[in-house]
């Protein structure tokens, strides 16, 4: 059983959030030749990568310690290195999940930002959870605030994607009165 693109074309908004907030169309929030949701295949390609460098990073902390597989106990450096790349991977369905919703639902450009700011913090994690416990905690609180924020873009997406239309012309009216005209 598989989805053709014209079986979901239905469930895909016509118009992000913030280009509804803003009053435009979908094609208008990308400015110039820029395709939608390109930022977001983009980051879910970095973040892949990102994995695969905690991995060798693993790897190496394995033979520089002498810590043979399957065993995942060893001198603290190397527990350290292997529970910060295993942290990581935790997050890694949450993550994408939150990013690509954030992306179709409310606004590429801000899922993307947001993206890109959870990526820098979770490798600012995975290197100070090598050096030392201590210095993993800022980038964890961190990378933790932007996922938040991702959960919070994406459940406002699909609040207004899925809300049914009187009731979201409504709610859109009241949020363009609150918002500063520039």
């Amino acid at each position: 059983w598989s989805w053709t693109w014209l079986e979901l074309a239905p469930l895909v908004p016509q118009r992000c959030l913030l280009g509804a907030l803003l009053g435009l169309a979908l094609e208008d929030t990308f400015p110039g030749q820029i395709a939608p949701l390109l930022g977001t295949p983009l980051l879910h390609s970095i973040h892949g990568l990102g994995q695969a460098y905690f991995s060798l990073k693993v790897i190496s902390a394995r033979r520089t310690f002498r810590v043979s597989p399957p065993l995942t106990t060893g001198p603290p450096e190397f527990e350290r290195v292997y529970r910060a790349q295993v942290n990581c991977s935790e997050y890694f369905p949450l993550f994408l999940a939150t990013l690509w919703v954030a992306g179709i639902f409310f606004h590429e450009g801000a899922a993307a930002l947001c993206g890109l700011l959870y990526l820098f913090a979770r490798l600012r994690y995975f290197q100070g959870y090598s050096c030392s416990a201590q210095q993993r905690l800022a980038p964890l609180y961190a990378s933790a605030r932007v996922l938040w924020l991702l959960v919070a873009l994406a459940a406002l997406g699909l609040l207004a994607h899925f809300l049914p239309a009187a009731l979201r012309a409504a709610l859109l009216g009241r949020l363009r009165a609150l918002l500063p005209r520039a």
